[in-house]
């Protein structure tokens, strides 16, 4: 791995969900209340690997609201195991988004960042949705780009570009850190930015809510605590 300078950043900016905000813990929670009263035994893994492919493939074609795209990966877990969810249970997996914690580290962590650089955030949810998790994290973002506003979802290079728009430094001087090597490290490393791994996973097998990719990080991080630690060491 690179050792990586930050003083050369002036900027860092994040993935939300599964680097800042527990998706993971937030999906499970969702999809088990559904499936658990109907007697469904799978493991964790199936679940999320089994909703991740949904979702990818509906990021994938027209724009759909990520409450829209969340309702229907929860129709498509339901089905895998013969089961038909309530357009109330739909609706309300649709909007838990604004339920999932954020990691215990999160907000520490980019609370001691935003004392070096300027922060953003990229991320594939709707604004609404985005800003019920922001206030778990307890920092006002420089920048916010949520794929309602791209009209995409990452791994889309155009929601980088706008991103790049917003922010108006040169790339070089932009640090992108992330746990989805999928949604975030292939399409930033294409764009040549330096990227931090925040590898919350830690060696669980499987590739968990986000499909299976191989990038090459910068730097890889345990958490944001220990990523945070080490960026604004003097």
């Amino acid at each position: 791995m690179t050792q990586i300078a930050f003083d050369a950043f002036d900027a860092v900016t994040f993935d939300c969900y599964g680097t800042l905000i527990d998706w993971e813990a937030g999906l499970l929670a969702g999809l088990r209340a559904f499936l658990d009263p109907r007697g469904v035994d799978a493991s964790d893994e199936v679940l999320l690997e089994g909703y991740a492919a949904t979702e990818a493939e509906l990021e994938r074609g027209p724009y759909l609201t990520y409450r829209v795209i969340l309702g229907r990966g929860l129709a498509a877990v339901g089905a895998a195991h013969g089961l038909v969810p309530s357009a109330a249970e739909v609706d309300a997996f649709g909007g838990s988004v604004a339920d999932w914690p954020a990691f215990p580290d999160s907000p520490a962590a980019l609370a001691r960042l935003a004392t070096r650089f300027r922060l953003g955030v990229l991320t594939n949810c709707d604004d609404d949705l985005f800003a019920a998790s922001n206030r778990r994290l307890g920092v006002a973002f420089d920048w916010v780009v949520t794929a309602e506003q791209a009209r995409g979802y990452k791994p889309r290079i155009a929601n980088f570009e706008l991103l790049f728009e917003r922010v108006g430094l040169p790339r070089s001087r932009i640090l992108h850190v992330a746990q989805s090597l999928f949604h975030d490290h292939v399409p930033a490393k294409q764009l040549g930015l330096t990227t931090v791994w925040i590898d919350r996973r830690n060696g669980r097998p499987g590739s968990g809510a986000t499909p299976p990719a191989v990038a090459v990080p910068d730097a890889t991080f345990l958490d944001m605590a220990s990523f945070a630690e080490a960026a604004t060491r003097s």
